[in-house]
Formats: C-alpha cells, structure tokens, sequence
C-alpha cells in the first residue's frame, strides 16, 4: 500500500504492531536525541534517577547553546555538570561556541529517516532533511535514552503542495508565516505538515528548516520535507554523504487533508505583537519607529540568510536610531561567511556581532527598550518573549530585517534596494562547509566512562517528584488565566531565570512572576490549588519547568478549554492531571479563590470523565480526561519518572 513519508517512518520505528489511526496511541524507538543547556539539567537528573550506566539510543547530544551569558556562577556550574553527566552516560555534547542545537543536530548527526526527539519545540527543524524530528518536554527524552519506547498519539498528516518560485526579496520565512495566517498558532494541533510538490525542488536544506521550524509555532506535532537531490547535496557538502538515503512519499500515497501554497504569489510578511499568526504583508502594515532589529536564531541564521541580509546592507548603514545585531548559527557557518566577505559587509554597515546562540530570542540578552519596537528573524513574538513585557515585537525575514534596521522603520529588501534585489536570488548555499568537529566532544568508551566523577555546582538541586493523586481533592482556584498563555507567561525567559532551572525551589518563586507575581506565595500558602485556564494553554517553548515549578508549589489539576501538545505531556510526567472543559461556557462560572471538590478523583478519572463541584458558588461542572490509558497509568503512578523505573524493571525482569 502507498506510504506518505511520514507514515514510512513512524512504520519502521514502531516498537507495538500499529494500524496507526490518527488519535491513537503508538509506540515508537527513538534513534537521536537532543537536549539544550537551560532545559537539560532537569533531564539528566531525570535519567541519573533511573539508575542504568549508559544511554541506550544509536546518537544522543547535549548542547550547550542557550545561555552563554555568564551572569554569575549557576550557568557555567550547569554547563561544568552538563558535560561531566555526558561523559558518564556517553553522550556527545556541543561545546559553548560550536553554534546553535538544531543547526548543529541536523549538519553534523542529522541523516533522512530517522526519529529524533528533542527537548525543545524547535526539533522539527530537522525534518528539512527528511527527518522524523519531534519536540517534547525534558523527562520524555530522558525516557527516550532508556531505550523505553515513546508513546505519541498518531498524528493527521497534511499534504503541503508548494508550487512556483520564492521571488528575490523573499524568504522561506514568507512560507511559514503564510502558514501561520491560514492555520493559525493551534491550528495544528495533532498534525504533521509534510511538503511536497514542484516547489519544494526550489527550496535549499537550510530553506526547509526555516519551514520546519517554525511549524512549532502551529502547535503541529512536527513538518518534514523530503530526502532528494537538495538533501543529498546538503549531506555531501557536510562530507556525510555516505549517510543520505532518499526518503520520498510514494505515488499515489493518501493524507489526512491537503493545502496548496504558491511560492510565486508569496510577498514579504510580518507578524505583528503578541502572536506569531498574527500576520499581514510589510506594505500593508502600520509605519513605526523601530529601535532594535536582530537577525540570526535557529529559524533563520543559515549561510544564504546571512548572506542576504548582508547584501541588503552592503554599501547601507543602519539607522542610527536603530540597534542591529546579528547571531550566526554556527561556528561553521561563521567561518564560511567571512572567507566570503560577508561577515565584513555586516561590521561596516554598523551590525553588532553576537556569540553563536540562541540568547536574544529567550530573553538572554539585546532586550528591547521600554515600549521598544523590535523586527527579529526569530520564530516567537510573544509578551514578554524578549525580556520586556512593554516592548513590540515583529517577525521578519533577514532581507526584511536588514532593510528595516537601514530605513528605521518596516521595510522589504525590494522597496530598499529596487532592481538591484536580484542579487539575491544568485546566493546559494556552499558546495562545501569547513567541518571541524573539534568543538564536539564524543562519548567514553564504557570503561573509561565509569570511572567519571559528576560535577555539581551548588545550584543544582535535586529534581522534585509528585505524590500520586488521592481519591479526594479538596482545593482553591490559585490561577485563572486567558487564552494562549504560553510557557514564556509560566516560566519566564531571560538569562536571570534561565540561569535558575536547575534549582527548581529558587526558580518556583518566579512562577507566572510576569503574569500574576503574587502566584507563587498564594500557591504555596494554599498548599494544594488548581489553576483554570483558557484556549491553547501552555504554547510555545518545550520548558517542562512549566510543569515543574506549579507541581512543586503544590498544583494538582489544571482545567483548561485546550491544552498545547507538548505542555500537556509535560503535565503529565510531573503529576499534574490535565482537564478539559466539557463545556467551554463553565470557565466564566469560576473565580480565584474558588474552592473545588472533587470526589473519588482516582476513580473517575479511569472513566476519563470528571464531575467538579465549586462550593463557593455552590454549582458543578464536568471536565473531560483526554488521556491515554499509559498516560493514565503515569498520572496515578504520580509522573512519568515513577513510571519509568517500573517499566525498566518489567524490561529487565
């Protein structure tokens, strides 16, 4: 029978004999792993935890890419610890300065058909390669290294057909966007996007990542492109052309639903605050003073991005009123464009030259002025996203970027540069890449790895485990929020707080501190609470710190109209039961400080529907429990990390 590409893939890493029905759970084996500084303290200490001497996947990598502004002594401790832990359980890891995780993840370990989970929403960004790349919170990859096979709920896969041509002055971001506009930021919520057609023949590796990438931002469950002659020749100029494999949908194969994009009629795009859907062309949107632009992160810091967006300012300055930096993707990358001129075009058009991170987009550094309007090439635009809850910021390509922080205000490469735009579309990517893989430290072998001692700075607490719920609740509203709040609103970005995840008691103090800064003294003097929220909570970033530090201030159920993919499965392994409303109307009914009850809750939830009495307004509602029957054995085991010794010792007795 006919096979999508993304069907092929989740078939050959079945662990369980599946149909693979959309909506079903499966359970697959996961090939690589990746993790990332601010997030992966929680991880390993997760999989210290569980007791096994090495990780059990084909490729795991750590990389220390995030938050590289040493504030003071927790990052370099977390790093110090990061890549002892790595040693001792041979895991690779990318050293701080080698680039950013996923473009380091797909040039120098990344190969067509396999599965990769990451600890980060922004792993999608390898199925530009033909990847299988998903994005999940950090005690899932810590169970990923165990060999434990993941549960994922089979997806619907959406066929993308792409025709035409990206005209000069265009980007892949102008794709993405477009995407976002139609679908919107949970339109893609259980979906895989898969690309296809004409125009995906035009589109370069480093292109596709932009797509895959940001496919995040729908709240897809990953993007994938084909592996074909673009891959192939991607791989070669890695000089791993010995692991390309093609990877195509076959003729005549079926999908879940089909939209159609032409690349031809695609005009530069801007999202506008607070949402990355919230999209209109740069010709149509208001005219403002802009005082920063920022040009780089995972999305779109590849080698032709640069190099456009440094065409765009060659022979220009940047406004004076505007602050322009830029943030590279990687060292092989950096060191390609100044062999080719283009990094010297950047330093004489005035553009500030960053470490190879991610920083600014998490809030690490170049925070946007009081009321500042900022224009970056990164994925996410949210309140507060870039460590300034006053601040405006819109999401461009790096033509557009680089016309922007020339002009002082939104501006396309076109508008700016007239006919002379053409020049773009003459840059490509390098035939080859300098590949120096010093920077990457590879595993000990087994025996050498033994004998590592693990190094923890005084930071680094141990990771909090929940009790299992009792059969009776009895507990006050201690947060009601809005629609789309996302993980940044619950666990805010910035290198003061990133510095802090691996020290969950100082980091809870800071829970929802921008949202509602008395949350965390009233959770925690209430002891046990609830939080109501509305649609498509918990969006955007992996963080499972969203998790964790409401578990640990004594949260026990969040209710919400939706739940974001990732941020539910985050809930779940640290024993915060996810509800829904069954009907959407009863979140207007509740209040702070509502006092809930709920009786024979471990019993109900087997019927995966619950009854909640509030009896300070003296009425009841029911919640619906969207969880699968082993999410359900975690919940009442109390989190993923009980569950997962229990399946080892099955595995192994």
């Amino acid at each position: 029978m006919a096979q999508n590409l993304t069907r092929k893939i989740l078939a050959s890493h079945l662990a369980k004999p599946s149909e693979m029905k959309a909506g079903e759970e499966i359970y697959l084996k996961v090939d690589q792993t990746l993790t990332h500084d601010i997030n992966a303290v929680m991880t390993y200490l997760a999989f210290e935890a569980v007791g096994i001497d090495r990780v059990r996947t084909e490729c795991s990598v750590s990389h220390l890419d995030h938050n590289l502004l040493y504030l003071d002594h927790k990052t370099p401790d977390d790093h110090i610890y990061l890549q002892s832990v790595a040693k001792k359980y041979g895991v690779y890891v990318s050293r701080p300065g080698n680039g950013i995780c996923h473009a380091v993840q797909v040039a120098r370990f990344g190969a067509p058909g396999k599965l990769s989970m990451g600890g980060d929403s922004h792993t999608p960004h390898g199925g530009a390669i033909g990847m299988l790349c998903i994005g999940v919170g950090g005690m899932d990859v810590a169970t990923a290294m165990t060999g434990v096979p993941m549960r994922l709920k089979m997806p619907e896969i959406i066929r993308v057909n792409l025709t035409g041509e990206l005209k000069p002055g265009c980007n892949a971001k102008e794709v993405i966007l477009e995407m976002l506009r139609r679908v919107t930021v949970k339109g893609g919520l259980g979906k895989v996007f898969e690309y296809v057609g004409p125009g995906v023949e035009t589109l370069e590796v480093s292109a596709r990542a932009t797509i895959a990438n940001m496919g995040a931002e729908m709240g897809a469950t990953t993007s994938i492109f084909p592996a074909d002659e673009q891959v192939r020749k991607f791989m070669k100029a890695q000089e791993r052309e010995d692991e390309y494999v093609q990877m195509l949908p076959d003729e005549g194969c079926s999908y879940d639903g089909e939209m159609e994009i032409n690349l031809s009629e695609l005009e530069p795009l801007i999202a506008c605050p607070h949402q990355p859907d919230n999209v209109t062309t740069i010709r149509e949107v208001e005219k403002k003073k802009v005082q920063q632009v920022m040009i780089g992160s995972c999305t779109n810091a590849s080698y032709r991005d640069i190099a456009k967006a440094a065409l765009v300012l060659k022979g220009r300055h940047v406004h004076e009123d505007v602050s322009c930096t830029c943030a590279i993707s990687s060292k092989q990358i950096y060191k390609q464009l100044m062999r080719d001129g283009y990094v010297e075009m950047l330093m004489d058009a005035g553009v500030r030259l960053l470490e190879l991170a991610c920083g600014p987009c998490c809030a690490i550094g170049q925070s946007p002025a009081t009321n500042g309007v900022a224009v970056r090439t990164t994925n996410r635009n949210f309140k507060g996203r870039a460590g300034n809850p006053t601040a405006q910021v819109y999401l461009v390509s790096p033509e557009s970027a680089a016309a922007t922080a020339v002009t002082g205000t939104f501006t396309t490469a076109q508008e700016l540069m007239g006919e002379e735009v053409k020049i773009l579309a003459q840059v490509r990517e390098p035939e080859s890449y300098p590949v120096d893989d010093s920077m990457i430290i590879p595993p000990l072998p087994p025996e050498e790895a033994a004998k590592v001692e693990i190094v923890r700075g005084p930071n680094i607490k141990p990771l909090p485990i929940p009790d299992a719920p009792e059969q009776y609740l009895k507990a006050k509203i201690s947060l009601k929020t809005v629609d789309n709040i996302t993980t940044d609103d619950i666990t805010p970005a910035s290198a003061e707080f990133s510095s802090m995840r691996s020290n969950i008691p100082l980091m809870s103090q800071y829970c929802y501190h921008r949202y509602d800064p008395d949350f965390a003294a009233r959770a925690k003097e209430l002891g046990k609470s609830i939080i109501i929220g509305g649609e498509n909570y918990g969006q955007g970033s992996s963080r499972e710190h969203a998790a964790i530090n409401p578990m640990y201030l004594g949260v026990k159920v969040v209710i919400a109209k939706s739940i974001a993919r990732i941020h539910k499965g985050n809930l779940v392994n640290h024993g915060i039961i996810p509800m829904i409303f069954e009907n959407p109307e009863d979140y207007d009914k509740l209040e702070l400080m509502d006092e809930l009850e709920i009786e024979h809750l471990r019993d109900q939830l087997k019927t995966r529907k619950v009854t909640i009495q509030d009896k300070t307004r003296n009425i009841s509602f029911q919640a619906k429990v969207e969880l699968s029957d082993s999410e359900l054995e975690v919940i009442l085991c109390g989190g993923q990390l009980r569950y997962l010794k229990e399946q080892l010792a099955k595995m192994e007795g």
